[in-house]
């Protein structure tokens, strides 16, 4: 399945990442340091995509925005807080269904240990 295969590519940059940076910094200093270890990779990213709203056949521009799309098949959320909450999970799933995605990865590069930060967040599953 490629999204495993992208998905593996994607923890092992944020494992790089964090290891170079360590926790505590701003989640834009993150996304952007993610991305350019993703490019490095070769991988499409797309960062800070716009999400419109569709609400009733009337697109409503909300402001609301994905972190990482990463070759138009997963969805990257990247956090820096000192715990993953319900809410999280919600917006990520909330982003996927929008995007008619598959996957995405919910990342907290404010861990100890980023691989404890991670949480993979499937469309239509909890």
């Amino acid at each position: 399945m490629i999204e495993n295969e992208i998905s593996s590519k994607i923890i092992g940059a944020a494992i790089e990442v964090h290891k170079q940076l360590g926790p505590g910094l701003l989640e834009s200093t993150y996304e952007y340091c993610l991305a350019y270890e993703l490019k490095l990779l070769g991988l499409e990213v797309k960062q800070q995509v716009a999400l419109p709203i569709i609400y009733k056949e009337v697109k409503l521009d909300a402001g609301y925005r994905i972190d990482l799309i990463v070759e138009n098949t997963i969805i990257v959320e990247i956090k820096s807080v000192e715990e993953l909450a319900p809410i999280h999970t919600a917006q990520i799933l909330t982003y996927l269904k929008l995007k008619d995605l598959k996957l995405g990865l919910l990342i907290n590069f404010n861990s100890v240990k980023v691989v404890d930060g991670i949480k993979r967040v499937i469309n239509g599953y909890l």
